[in-house]
């Protein structure tokens, strides 16, 4: 009995120890990659700060049956609560339908979480919310996620991804779809989201938590280019755009794919990465009304577009796809040119001031499904989102690289790269496909990632 114990004991200590290792290996997979200021490493140079991840954040849902989709925003507001909204149902594989396919083909695994929840910042769900109902048109694909100074929530209707001129990297079959589908941890023909409701006035009621766990999605109605107001309840307040309505780029009434909103408490402003557009246009945050809009490097009207991505090309006048955008505290608007490896920065009149590129190049690819019905999946480009650093002059910006499946680290006045951490995997601490990042008050980052990532992870500064 005594060598039993002492073989336990043994062997719990081992297992202390194991975690210990790990824990350490999570910090130094961050930190190593991390440059001086100077951007050469090793010099002994002060740098920006290196990571460690939290593995076990968020905390497990109360309702072990719940999954997450494919991750396309996240937020941090100001109570320092920390917001995602996910895809949920379509992005989800077979064996994770398994409770809402019909018939189910599992009583305990899995249903889809609601594509709106809340979490403290120790992970604990807060609140859950989201979906169809009654009056207003839920995104197909929800795309970035906002809470403003009055704790409003916004919501980008980001859409499907445009079929590409030809299927996705020279292949078409559907036995390769379904191969490729398998791959980015999709089902063929996902991407069709639930059928519209028309548009109630404002103060109609919450979608239903029921949303989260309800039925597979339903064949896609008009197509998404909205943005919509919910209060942080989930109680739908208002719609700016109108679905399925696409006046081109210059419409002061009209949007195409948003992909991302920000709030702009100084001016009572909200900014849209209208992505469709290949522009950013901004509204009063309580009407709705239009205020101004502009392209890439500032100009007021339309470019020529740009065209596929050549790191060899000059430098294309047209935005590719606006995937973010975001406000510093000293005024200053910065966009992500996904696809052109690129982030421009404005004032908030929407006067050019400065770009750069990042990761020059990097490509990436389109895949196209055709088993069943036909989606495409795009994942192209080095800057998808960014969040500043939290110090009083936000000294650094946080560049989630989707491609390059790692976090970029900027120093904010050149745009310099200075650090950087995370690698392709699905350890804790890993990346595939990260498309959204936030920063809260104490100065941890959450990342989110979309297709076959479909996780929030939480990292903490180790020094």
């Amino acid at each position: 009995m005594k060598q039993t114990r002492v073989r336990h004991l043994g062997v719990a200590i081992l297992a202390l120890l194991a975690v210990g290792v790990v824990a350490t290996a999570f910090e130094l997979g961050a930190s190593a990659q991390t440059r001086g200021a100077t951007g050469a490493p090793g010099r002994g140079v002060a740098g920006p700060p290196s990571y460690r991840v939290v593995p076990l954040w968020p905390k497990p849902f109360q309702d072990d049956s719940w999954v997450l989709g494919s991750i396309t925003g996240v937020t941090v507001d100001a109570q320092n609560h920390v917001w995602v909204a996910h895809r949920g149902a379509d992005s989800l594989q077979n064996n994770e339908k398994g409770m809402i396919l019909t018939p189910p083909s599992s009583s305990v695994c899995c249903t889809p979480a609601p594509p709106i929840l809340e979490f403290d910042s120790a992970g604990k769900l807060v609140s859950s919310w989201g979906g169809p109902s009654q009056g207003y048109q839920w995104p197909q694909v929800p795309g970035g996620i906002a809470v403003d100074t009055k704790g409003n929530v916004w919501i980008a209707a980001a859409g499907l991804e445009p079929a590409p001129p030809a299927p996705g990297r020279g292949r078409g079959a559907a036995a390769t779809a379904a191969a490729e589908a398998a791959e980015l941890g999709v089902a063929p023909g996902a991407g069709r989201g639930a059928a519209a409701a028309p548009q109630p006035a404002a103060g109609a009621p919450p979608a239903g938590a029921a949303a989260g766990r309800g039925a597979a999605p339903a064949p896609a109605g008009p197509a998404d280019a909205h943005v919509l107001k919910f209060s942080r309840a989930g109680r739908y307040m208002l719609t700016i755009g109108t679905p399925g309505k696409m006046d081109g780029a210059d419409s002061q009434t009209t949007l195409n794919r948003p992909a991302a909103v920000t709030y702009d408490a100084a001016a009572n402003e909200v900014f849209v990465a209208d992505s469709g557009n290949h522009r950013i246009v901004v509204f009063d945050a309580d009407s709705g009304a239009y205020k101004r809009h502009w392209f890439a490097y500032g100009e007021k009207s339309a470019a020529a577009p740009a065209g596929p991505y050549d790191p060899n090309a000059p430098a294309a006048r047209s935005f590719r796809d606006v995937t973010c955008v975001e406000i510093s505290r000293d005024g200053m608007v910065y966009v992500c040119d996904r696809t052109s490896d690129r982030i421009q920065v404005f004032d908030k009149t929407g006067k050019f001031l400065k770009e750069m590129v990042i990761a020059k190049e990097t490509r990436g690819s389109t895949v196209t499904l055709t088993a069943g019905a036909t989606a495409v999946i795009s994942a192209h480009g080095s800057v998808w989102d960014l969040a500043f650093s939290n110090d009083a002059s936000q000294r650094y910006v946080f560049v989630a690289d989707g491609v390059n499946m790692k976090v970029r680290v900027l120093q904010r006045d050149t745009l310099a790269e200075v650090g950087s951490f995370g690698s392709g995997g699905r350890y804790p601490g890993q990346f595939l496909a990260v498309n959204s990042i936030a920063t809260d008050a104490s100065g941890s980052l959450y990342t989110g990632e979309t297709h076959h990532g479909k996780r929030v992870q939480k990292f903490v500064a180790s020094r």
